[in-house]
């Protein structure tokens, strides 16, 4: 027979261990995942060397999150600076507290983040501006999007260089899922809705993790998917003097190599990443 507990005590609680999900950090996931910050940073400097001569040492970010590529940018070399622009306060200030943080006093100082909007937000002119990770594509109209091209161009030197990238292909026209493993977590690409007449889209990101927990719709971007054509003809228009295309090359399974090259003409691929300069 079972021995009766004494007295009136409560029964003691086994605390309720988290999940893998509810420990992550979506911003930190989303970096691993997505941003390769020192890849785009010897990308940008070596297309701006090869026509001007010279190293850029001023960069603006647009839509730049956490800014972490403005934040490498400052570490490069003692002459850089940046600006990083967002309307989002929460991403900058995860920024602030993970990458600025860990800046010296000095490196800490050529760096601005600034809340505000990418169309009103102005400094002096600078060597590079980038919209990185489609964000540019959250204008839906030609109007917005040459709006926003021309304020790019009103940012920059005389010599100056506006960085883009673009993803595109016919599996980009599709409702899909794509799972990438990273780092002890599976990525999963989410292309939610895609509408063929107005090319609007809603994609997500979520997060699954070993212990079967899941981060679901950890973002969502609800765009446009422009078309490499469209954005050169709007570059042209709003006031860039000429644009090129910078093509990723393809390993030996086919996928994407990470090494872009400059060309006039590329192969029907389903799905390609693709940078666009618009050279002022």
């Amino acid at each position: 027979m079972a021995n009766k507990r004494k007295g009136k005590g409560k029964p003691r609680r086994t605390a309720s261990r988290k999940t893998q999900a509810q420990q992550a950090d979506r911003y930190d996931l989303y970096e691993k995942s997505v941003q390769q910050p020192d890849a785009d940073i010897s990308f940008v400097r070596r297309v701006f060397k090869k026509r001007y001569g010279r190293h850029p040492q001023l960069l603006r970010e647009d839509f730049c999150g956490t800014a972490v590529f403005a934040a490498e940018w400052v570490k490069r070399g003692p002459e850089n600076r940046a600006w990083g622009i967002d309307l989002d306060p929460t991403p900058l200030e995860w920024g602030r507290e993970h990458h600025v943080s860990k800046l010296t006093d000095e490196q800490a100082g050529r760096l601005k983040l600034i809340e505000g909007d990418v169309l009103s937000v102005g400094h002096e002119p600078v060597d590079i501006t980038g919209a990185f990770n489609f964000s540019y594509f959250i204008f839906k109209t030609r109007n917005e999007l040459r709006h926003y091209f021309e304020k790019a161009q009103a940012s920059l030197k005389d010599e100056g260089m506006f960085f883009l990238d673009a993803y595109g292909g016919g599996d980009s026209m599709i409702t899909a899922e794509e799972d990438r493993k990273v780092d002890g977590f599976t990525y999963i690409w989410d292309q939610h809705v895609f509408d063929p007449i107005s090319h609007d889209v809603t994609n997500y990101i979520h997060f699954k993790f070993t212990d079967g927990s899941k981060i679901r719709k950890a973002f969502r971007y609800d765009w446009r998917l422009w078309t490499l054509p469209e954005i050169r003809e709007l570059l042209i228009e709003a006031g860039f003097r000429q644009t090129e295309i910078y093509w990723e090359g393809e390993d030996g399974d086919g996928e994407g190599n990470g090494i872009f090259s400059l060309k006039q003409h590329a192969p029907d691929d389903p799905a390609w990443i693709a940078y666009i300069v618009g050279i002022r």
